[in-house]
């Protein structure tokens, strides 16, 4: 037991530090750990929770694809930013979009799913209990599925209400008993969601209210990897050459620019000009760049992973491109750092707290009644700091982030340019 616990402290303190994702701290302190099971399922761990969920449910099914090539497949990375305004909790929020399409659950989840050569069912069921019932019909044949709860509502993440109906990401659901639905949700322990709860955030979120998808058994033959690393190039390719600053590349350019603008309603020295909210958007930033974040961070080294995949099975020289993409890696945990110090008294214990929910889920799973003890500690202490942010010179963190992500915007489209035009020769 002794030894479990310090294993649990380390791996946290690696969270906290590097900002890196429950699997990878662990991976660096466990050598080789072994899957672990839950009676016919196993854990199989993971990075993005739409291309892990697809990987793991793959995997369970008999068809071993890798995480990054189910990533690749859907078309690789994304980009997009949105900065929310919340007057119910006077809180500010940020929103950053890292994989293609991250808008659209259903459309990615469909092309990936396609390009693989997977059959799959998707419902959509408008009905709580029609839901519930397909659900679990489902569950008790023995199918897992891929559903996509509220975070509120599901109860595990220990959120306040005032993230009600916020959204959240793609879960497996892979069997039910008499009271709980048991869910994957990256980790290497069953997450145990009432049934009821389960029910409710399904159903919270009306742009994808219920979606259930279910993967019929598939032999992925290395002629169908190789159409869908293919496809998923030109898609990411084309994707991120695309001029919108909402969703492609260009959303990087704009928010830098919004870091330091004086005049518009938007920017960040008008919304942040008596410091209020702020402390919450700056650990929303660092949550949503680094993989210790529920949705995977800034996934440019999946990106990467695929890519180096992807050259072995089309004989293209992308090793570079992979190397870069690490590279531009580092530069958004430069950005997170930047934006939320570790040398901050207050930043430092959020970064602890943070991560240890994320390891207490992942490792142990819950019960579905008691959220992460940590949880309150986190918001009283971010309701705390994002009345009186402990940043000294709130101006200069703000050019200091637009320079970072100015250079980001230039090193990624360059990258993109450079992966358009080697799709391009090798199509012609």
């Amino acid at each position: 037991m002794t030894s479990k616990k310090q294993l649990k402290v380390r791996i946290r303190a690696r969270m906290a530090r590097t900002g890196e994702s429950y699997t990878a701290a662990r991976r660096h302190l466990v050598d080789r750990p072994e899957p672990r099971a839950d009676g016919a399922w196993t854990f199989h761990g993971g990075r993005h929770p739409g291309s892990a969920a697809i990987a793991n449910v793959l995997a369970n099914r008999g068809a071993a694809v890798g995480e990054p090539m189910v990533f690749l497949a859907g078309g690789g990375l994304g980009a997009g930013y949105i900065l929310w305004e919340f007057k119910h909790d006077d809180s500010r929020h940020l929103t950053l979009g890292f994989r293609n399409q991250w808008q659209y659950h259903d459309r990615w989840m469909a092309k990936t799913l396609d390009r693989l050569g997977v059959r799959f069912a998707a419902h959509t069921t408008s009905g709580a209990k029609g839901a519930a019932k397909l659900l679990a019909g489902e569950l008790d044949a023995g199918r897992p599925c891929i559903v996509l709860p509220d975070r509120y509502h599901v109860g595990y993440w220990g959120l306040p209400r005032s993230m009600e109906g916020h959204g959240g990401h793609p879960v497996v659901a892979y069997r039910r008993d008499e009271k709980d639905v048991l869910v994957d949700d990256r980790g290497t322990a069953p997450i145990r969601v009432p049934r009821e709860r389960m029910d409710a955030a399904r159903a919270r979120v009306p742009s994808y209210r219920n979606v259930t998808h279910v993967l019929e058994p598939a032999e992925i033959v290395p002629e169908r990897l190789v159409s869908a690393a293919r496809e998923g190039l030109r898609d990411a390719a084309d994707h991120l050459s695309s001029a919108s600053d909402s969703f492609s590349l260009p959303a990087w350019r704009k928010w830098s620019r919004l870091l330091v603008d004086t005049r518009n309603a938007k920017a960040w020295p008008k919304v942040f000009a008596d410091g209020r909210g702020l402390s919450g958007a700056l650990l929303s930033l660092w949550e949503g760049v680094e993989p210790v974040g529920a949705d995977g961070g800034n996934l440019r080294d999946l990106f990467a992973d695929g890519l180096e995949e992807a050259a072995g099975l089309l004989d293209l020289p992308l090793g570079g491109l992979a190397d870069e993409f690490r590279r531009i890696h580092g530069l958004w945990h430069d950005l997170a750092e930047a934006a939320f110090s570790p040398d901050v008294p207050g930043f430092a214990r959020m970064r602890e707290l943070t991560a240890a929910v994320r390891e207490s889920l992942l490792s142990e799973g819950t019960a579905g009644t008691e959220p992460p003890a940590e949880g309150p500690e986190l918001r009283a202490l971010r309701a705390e700091l994002d009345g009186a942010p402990p940043v000294e010179d709130v101006g200069a963190l703000f050019a200091d982030l637009s320079e970072r992500l100015a250079g980001i915007h230039r090193a990624e489209a360059e990258a993109i340019a450079a992966l358009r035009a080697l799709v391009s020769r090798s199509a012609s």
